[in-house]
């Protein structure tokens, strides 16, 4: 073989004529700069960082996003891999013409589906002009108001064409903060007491870690994992620790998070902070959805509050970060939300090594539901016993239901754990609606599965559903009549999962994406789809390819006749 020897003379090094990648429009960064101001460009402030740019402009165009890319001394591709995975952030490319300024967004997921979603998206579509942008959502948090349109970021309960078209010819676009418990009020109630024993060392660490074991409450999440446990064993961890708390809520039915934060933010917070120094973290992240724009104007003055007046000069708190979510249902599980909280697309993570021992930046941290240490407070001053006294059918505790759908009173209902279906219609809904009778219901969300009327004396708690392909999650209870169809709900479901995977593993973005196109046909391959569903819940990473099939498998086994 001829070898060909080449001199270094002979090799022509071209110069670069500008940057490597985009070029800065100076304009943009500027524009950016002013948005940004003294904020740090931390790694983990980008998502934080694209909202400042959407909300001021609307859309995020790839001259802002060049911009902000330099200006945090991140790659261009960097920026918009994270800012195109997330729903609520409108990249506009090069030559392509940004969406209007002002957009309505109405859901469709099963309880406004049931509600009449599609005919107010249909009049809105006809109706409003080309100024407005409609589009269709999935859940936003609200179900018990069915149908809900959120004009900007203005919820609209009840939504009609008359109502929605109000709210855009007068500019009412901002959501506004509910009437909740002051800091002052909650004070003079006897709040931040505990906390106060807890930064002085009244109360020790060992008797709350004894109290919350004792106590039986369990994450209220969806997982269920044994609160005071997972304390222990976080603290087990070598220091620096973190907290994360998780209030993205986007689990179809769910919407108990918001209700909580609405009514007493203090009861939230002081937990949070029981909780945080208990275990020893160095910094709280409160990671909250989207669609909640009221309650974060809530929390980021309560716990600016907080902060300027700590109930103890001995100690001071853990910082605590408020962060953003952008419109991902995934962000929702826990290692989804800590990649996102950290300024990364919402991935979850493959597990060993859990989030107790690596999680939130590498470090051992401890994460929770809101409602989780909402009744941290209570359990340590009531004891243990107060807690764990109440629930029927031989389960414990207490469980917040977040009923809508074909009942005459949805909402936020606190009842014992281990209650029916039935019982709660009856006891707490004042039964269903007139002219509706009690066919099936979702005993948690979207993901939890769908029973039959004829089930409906099962004690609703952690792992009493799970024998009937069922479970109680974040206890989202949807409720259906004999007008509606077991297949058209479970379908409303599948095609959220379908919107709303990550698109990581091929189970879940492919298997939810070829179930829902099964599940339109007149007949159902059941067969196929069976076989489907096992593939999608022995190999998909995450909870939600595992759970997306349960609905549909719920409505083979106990709804044939609608096959």
């Amino acid at each position: 073989m001829a070898v060909i020897t080449i001199s270094p003379d002979q090799i022509k090094k071209k110069k670069r004529r500008g940057p490597k990648g985009h070029a800065v429009d100076l304009t943009a960064l500027e524009e950016v700069k002013s948005l940004l101001g003294d904020e740090s460009r931390q790694r983990d402030l980008l998502i934080e960082h694209l909202h400042k740019i959407q909300d001021h402009y609307q859309h995020i165009s790839s001259k802002h996003l060049v911009a902000l890319a330099h200006e945090m001394n991140l790659s261009t591709a960097e920026v918009f891999e994270v800012a195109s995975f997330y729903h609520h952030f409108d990249v506009v490319k090069e030559g392509q013409t940004a969406p209007p300024s002002l957009t309505v967004r109405v859901c469709e997921s099963i309880s406004c589906e049931m509600a009449g979603a599609h005919d107010l998206i249909d009049a809105l579509e006809q109706g409003l002009n080309d100024k407005v942008r409609v589009q269709k959502v999935p859940c936003v948090g609200r179900c018990q108001h069915a149908p809900v349109a959120v004009v900007g970021q203005n919820p609209l309960h009840q939504a009609t064409t008359d109502s929605v078209t109000t709210a855009v010819e007068n500019n009412d676009i901002k959501d506004s903060m509910t009437d909740y418990i002051s800091m002052e009020h909650y004070l003079s109630e006897g709040g931040y007491q505990t906390l106060k024993k807890v930064v002085e060392g009244t109360i020790n660490t060992e008797s709350i870690l004894k109290k919350m074991e004792d106590s039986g409450l369990r994450g209220l999440g969806g997982a269920g994992f044994p609160a005071g446990r997972k304390w222990r064993i976080v603290n087990s961890f070598a220091a620096p620790r973190m907290m994360a708390v998780n209030i993205d809520e986007g689990e179809p039915g769910t919407f108990k998070d918001r209700h909580y934060l609405e009514q007493d933010p203090h009861r939230f917070l002081e937990g949070m902070m029981i909780a945080a120094l208990t275990v020893g973290c160095e910094a709280i992240y409160v990671y909250l959805r989207d669609e909640y724009a009221g309650c974060r104007d809530i929390l980021t003055k309560e716990i600016a509050n907080l902060q300027n007046n700590p109930p103890s000069t001995i100690y001071n708190m853990p910082p605590i970060y408020l962060r953003r979510g952008a419109g991902a249902y995934i962000c929702g599980e826990e290692s989804a939300m800590v990649e996102s909280i950290e300024g990364k697309r919402g991935m979850p993570r493959l597990r060993p090594p859990f989030l107790a021992e690596v999680g939130l930046f590498g470090r051992p941290t401890l994460e929770h539901n809101m409602e989780s240490v909402y009744w941290v407070r209570d359990i340590i001053e009531k004891g243990p016993d107060w807690f764990s006294s109440h629930g029927r059918h031989e389960r414990k505790g207490l469980r917040s239901f977040s009923i809508s759908g074909r009942v005459k009173k949805p909402g936020v209902h606190l009842a014992p754990a281990g209650i029916t279906m039935r019982e709660l219609i009856d006891e707490y809904c004042e039964g269903m609606q007139e002219g509706h009778e009690f066919y099936g219901y979702f005993p948690g969300g979207a993901s939890g599965g769908m029973l039959p009327e004829s089930m409906a004396d099962i004690p609703m708690d952690f792992d009493t559903l799970n024998q009937y392909g069922c479970f109680i999650g974040s206890a989202a209870v949807i409720v259906f009549s004999n007008q509606d169809s077991a297949k058209k709900l479970a379908l409303n479901a599948m095609k959220f999962f379908e919107e709303e995977s990550c698109g990581q593993c091929t189970p879940c973005r492919v298997g939810t994406a070829k179930a829902a196109t099964l599940m339109e046909q007149k007949d159902w391959d059941t067969d196929l789809l069976e076989e489907l569903s096992a593939v999608m819940v022995d190999a998909s990473i995450c909870g939600l390819g595992q759970a997306a099939p349960n609905p549909m498998r719920c409505v083979i086994k106990y709804f044939p006749k609608e096959l």
